[in-house]
């Protein structure tokens, strides 16, 4: 078989949200392909419409029913045991993709010998195949046998899983398991899976449609996402370890986990926890310096860290209290100064 698709599910039921998805996925142009649709314990409707996509393409479309809910991390894991076909596909069951997307990345890894190609992605609040905002997911010069600058830049720039495809075997050659029972999973796996590659192509077309919606997993702050977000960070620098490139490629690695462990961490908390408290705060703060000492003095951290985030991050690094008393304020400010024009 050529192609297997994974789709985890989770409460997709309401608004057509999960068949418009389903619906792009069984025409696909591709042949000899599989949809493996793995519903995580949904508490609506979705098991039901994906047993009425089982009976409707037989041929093609395959759902596994978990009595567990092992968040998306999980519902992956379960597909790539199940999956048949030489490339794995990932889809997020809220969004949608072009009629010709696999037809097309696979395509171009005949033609190239790549083992990993991707796509663009477009921004979209409706159902429809109209492009929204086009977001490019990676550059040109990404492209090619993967030497050390294209995995440096792959590192910092690697864009999203779910618009590109990889070759089963070296999931499974490698190990590449998703961590189960967290948010955030793709970020924790994401280098492993790019540049653990040989060869990368790219198509600059938006041919995947990510669909914005209040429920989304990247909507949606809360202090357990926020830990997951740091748990995701952690195991990130692990996997650098167990594959062996942990030192080879320290400054991005560095800079990656500062931006995914500790800023986007502190900034989310701070602007969507209500009450936020001090003591997750300080240990963020302290967990990052421990890691990383010197994470300021990062060439990566001084080109691509705005100048207000720097200030307050070296007021965070010098005192919490002051930090939070200080941001709250200025967050006060803000909003008055919105409201009153």
């Amino acid at each position: 078989m050529k192609l297997s698709i994974i789709v985890p599910v989770y409460n997709m039921a309401a608004d057509g949200k999960l068949e418009y998805c389903l619906d792009s996925l069984v025409n696909q142009t591709v042949e000899d392909y599989e949809i493996i649709a793995v519903d995580d314990c949904s508490a609506d409707g979705s098991p039901d419409i994906l047993r009425a996509y089982e009976s409707r393409f037989p041929d093609r479309f395959r759902g596994i029913y978990s009595q567990v809910n092992r968040h998306q991390g999980g519902a992956r894991n379960a597909g790539i045991r199940a999956a048949k076909g030489d490339w794995i596909g990932f889809i997020d069951s809220d969004d949608w993709i072009a009629p010709d997307m696999y037809e097309r990345l696979i395509r171009k890894a005949e033609e190239t010998g790549a083992d990993l190609v991707g796509c663009d992605y477009c921004l979209t609040e409706e159902h429809s195949m109209q492009a929204g905002q086009v977001v490019p997911n990676n550059k040109r010069s990404q492209t090619g046998v993967l030497d050390d600058d294209k995995r440096r830049s792959l590192i910092l720039d690697g864009g999203s899983l779910v618009v590109k495809i990889f070759r089963r075997s070296m999931i499974l050659e490698r190990e590449l398991w998703f961590p189960e029972n967290i948010f955030y999973e793709d970020n924790a796996l994401g280098n492993s899976y790019l540049i653990l590659a040989e060869h990368f192509e790219y198509i600059q077309e938006p041919l995947y449609y990510y669909y914005q919606h209040s429920a989304s997993t990247v909507h949606t702050i809360s202090p357990g996402r926020c830990e997951d977000r740091m748990t995701a960070g952690r195991l990130m620098l692990e996997e650098a370890r167990r594959h062996g490139y942990y030192e080879k490629y320290l400054p991005e690695l560095e800079y990656s986990f500062t931006l995914l462990f500790y800023i986007n961490t502190l900034f989310t908390y701070m602007a969507g926890v209500k009450g936020a408290r001090y003591g997750f705060v300080r240990r963020l703060g302290q967990e990052m310096k421990a890691a990383f000492p010197h994470f300021q003095s990062n060439p990566y951290y001084g080109e691509r860290t705005h100048e207000e985030e720097k200030r307050l991050i070296r007021m965070q690094q010098r005192s919490t209290l002051f930090f939070m008393l200080y941001y709250r304020l200025l967050w006060a400010w803000r909003k008055w100064r919105k409201a009153h024009g």
